[in-house]
């Protein structure tokens, strides 16, 4: 297994410095930042994820503000007030994207945020105290208990709202296999993970760094 040291040569080689590396690195997650993150901020960076998934995300980004008319906001408690009429009026509505598919993860992943609030105190706080050392505990959990989260779409989400955490983008499950790691192109299973776990915590231990920081920098040493 390469050592994160060997890993960062190999970015710096591809970005020219350390200095032109560290220009790509965004400043490091503060978790009372998330604390702060209201619930509906949270439903809107979930649905931002699962809409851009296999679509353009330039669409989507020129859509938004139809999004936040659309569906009101994200604000919670007025998304799961709506009736199933309400519902099938939004499948229709121009102003968005019509997937009904994703359009119905909306109110699922509105009743998630509810219900772990309910659970935890608050939806803010959960996903802030998760620790980061088993980031793929809470990638398993936004999957199963939220609606179309898994994948990089769940990563995405928590890396928008302000988690510390890697996402699994091609050139970082690259960089995995490249140093060592027996896993699949597109690591789904509890064994690849817990592998890709295991492997970011050591280098964290080895560098210090965060993990949204090990992952850029794992991605950087692929593409230049």
């Amino acid at each position: 297994m390469l050592s994160f040291e060997d890993v960062y040569h190999r970015a710096v080689e591809h970005k020219g410095s350390v200095q032109e590396l560290n220009l790509l690195l965004p400043e490091d997650a503060d978790p009372q930042a998330v604390v702060a993150v209201d619930e509906s901020r949270f439903l809107a960076e979930m649905t931002r994820c699962i809409f851009q998934a296999g679509f353009s995300w330039k669409v989507i980004q020129q859509k938004w503000d139809g999004f936040e008319d659309v569906f009101q906001g994200f604000e919670i408690n007025a998304l799961l007030g709506l009736l199933p009429e309400d519902w099938d009026e939004i499948k229709q509505d121009a102003r968005i994207v019509r997937n009904a598919q994703k359009i119905s993860s909306v109110r699922v992943n509105a009743q998630f945020i509810e219900d772990v609030a309910i659970e935890q105190g608050s939806f803010a706080r959960f996903i802030a105290d998760w620790p980061v050392s088993d980031l793929v505990g809470l990638f398993d959990l936004l999957k199963k208990r939220g609606s179309r989260l898994g994948g990089n779409s769940g990563q995405r989400f928590l890396r928008n709202v302000g988690k510390d955490t890697f996402v699994l983008t091609r050139d970082v499950i690259r960089c995995l296999q490249n140093s060592g790691l027996d896993i699949k192109q597109n690591p789904s299973s509890k064994r690849d993970h817990e592998a890709i776990q295991n492997t970011f915590n050591q280098w964290h231990k080895e560098s210090g760094l965060s993990y949204t920081h090990m992952s850029k920098i794992a991605a950087y040493s692929i593409s230049s």
